[in-house]
């Protein structure tokens, strides 16, 4: 395990996985504890799902199960059952805020700008009296 990433410790996954679904089929599922640790990574960091590192397993694995559980309601059957078991005392924030800005929108000053003629830059007669 890398330095920097997030893992759930043993405490944790202790209280996250008997909250899991359980009724699933198909092939085999990747390890719950390490998509987990990486879908909380990818929260905690703000950055594309493709960007997720390869510790977590496939990012393509790691968005399809957050948006799976996203749909299903299970993220939030396990968010109120933690806050159920949580301890006293504890204030958390979750902060979802994003902007959506052009991407040229922070470079170069904004509102009009008057500009000299060139013939005036260059130091010539005016042609009006303005």
């Amino acid at each position: 395990m890398r330095k920097g990433l997030f893992w759930l410790n043993d405490e944790q996954w202790a209280q996250i996985k008997p909250h899991l679904p359980t009724n699933q089929t198909g092939p085999a599922r990747d390890d719950d504890r390490r998509i987990i640790s990486g879908i909380i990574h990818m929260l905690q960091c703000g950055a594309r799902w493709r960007d997720c590192p390869q510790d977590y397993g496939p990012y393509t694995t790691i968005y399809n199960r957050f948006n799976r559980w996203a749909k299903r309601g299970h993220w939030q059957a396990i968010f109120e059952a933690l806050a159920r078991c949580g301890r006293d005392g504890v204030i958390l924030s979750i902060d979802s805020t994003s902007i959506k800005a052009h991407r040229s929108a922070s470079g170069g000053k904004g509102g009009s700008m008057n500009r000299r003629s060139a013939v005036r830059a260059v130091g010539g007669p005016r042609k009006s009296t303005r």
